[in-house]
């Protein structure tokens, strides 16, 4: 190895960032594969630094590990910033994982006193269980575990038909109501841990962008009123498919605005989805769900089919 490099990520890095993801998941087995155009996305993100809060290591031109923070645009009471980062495994434990945490620290206090300096900062880490090494690394520089989620999985070979209760309708995501989308979804995750609300080039960047499947992603409207009450919105990446051989329909947002609960809605739009999953030639649905959340929203998506297959644990670094 040449000595190692360092300088802030740019979105000239595209391509380096998606050789760097794509070797770190043939050990890590996490199911997250990248195109150019993927890690494009995230270095566009109007709410990542790069200049500030980033910084990627290089063995000549090749990226052999970096981190990145996503600051809030609305936190209330505590300011929680995102750390992401990664290293290759042909160079694990060498110090670079660590240099590159205590840099997210510093870069997490950074933008944090230039947007919400009055606030409590909290940096969030958010990686699969299993991944060798992590909580030595992040125990190491203060993190601790404040929650899990898991990733679960549903076969699409026997999927039922989906009727939706009277007086609601679905609609497929188009530009007319992607306003509404988004409305949508900060209604019904203003309770969720750790949520706050997503500005509209934050929703752009985040969620429709190229990995979003309109034809299965559903907003399910209350005919009498014209009220939009609920919502799943699907991406699915064509990295993964071409990787994996699987296309898989990952229900990235699932909601139901709080006025309009413990109705079913929930249920009838999530299996509206999985009928046009299916139908679309899809192989499998995904989720990720938050343990700590309502035990009903578990019990909603074990009931339509789904199976745990894979833990995360969120790690916190509170300043």
């Amino acid at each position: 190895m040449s000595e190692v490099t360092w300088r802030p990520l740019t979105k000239a890095d595209a391509q380096s960032s998606a050789d760097l993801l794509n070797a770190i998941e043939v050990v890590d087995q996490i199911g997250e594969n990248y195109t150019a155009d993927d890690t494009l996305q995230e270095l566009n993100d109007p709410f990542s630094d790069l200049e500030r809060a980033s910084l990627a290591a290089f063995d000549g031109d090749r990226m052999i590990g970096y981190m990145k923070t996503r600051h809030k645009q609305y936190p209330e009471k505590v300011h929680r910033v995102f750390l992401d980062g990664g290293v290759h495994p042909d160079y694990r434990r060498r110090g670079i994982g660590t240099r590159l945490v205590k840099a997210g620290i510093a870069g997490a206090k950074t933008v944090h006193e230039l947007h919400h300096p009055t606030l409590k900062l909290a940096v969030d880490i958010h990686k699969a269980e299993h991944i060798a090494g992590t909580a030595e690394l992040f125990g190491a520089q203060g993190f601790s575990p404040a929650r899990y989620f898991q990733r679960l999985e549903r076969p699409l070979g026997t999927v039922g038909d989906a009727a939706l209760p009277a007086g609601f309708q679905a609609e497929p995501w188009s530009a007319e109501i992607d306003e509404e989308f988004r409305l949508v979804r900060n209604e019904s995750y203003q309770d969720h841990w750790g949520a706050t609300p997503v500005a509209t080039d934050a929703w752009q960047n985040k969620f429709a962008n190229h990995t979003m499947q309109p034809e299965i992603s559903f907003l399910l409207r209350d005919k009498a009123t014209g009220t939009p009450v609920s919502l799943v919105l699907t991406m699915s990446w064509a990295a993964d498919t071409a990787t994996t051989g699987i296309r898989d329909a990952h229900f990235m947002l699932i909601g139901t605005i709080p006025g309009y609960r413990k109705q079913g809605l929930g249920s009838a739009v999530l299996a509206h989805a999985l009928r046009a999953a299916a139908d679309h030639g899809y192989d499998q649905a995904s989720l990720s769900v938050d343990s700590g959340g309502p035990a009903d929203s578990a019990g909603m998506f074990t009931r339509a089919g789904f199976t745990p297959k894979m833990r995360y644990v969120r790690w916190v670094f509170e300043a």
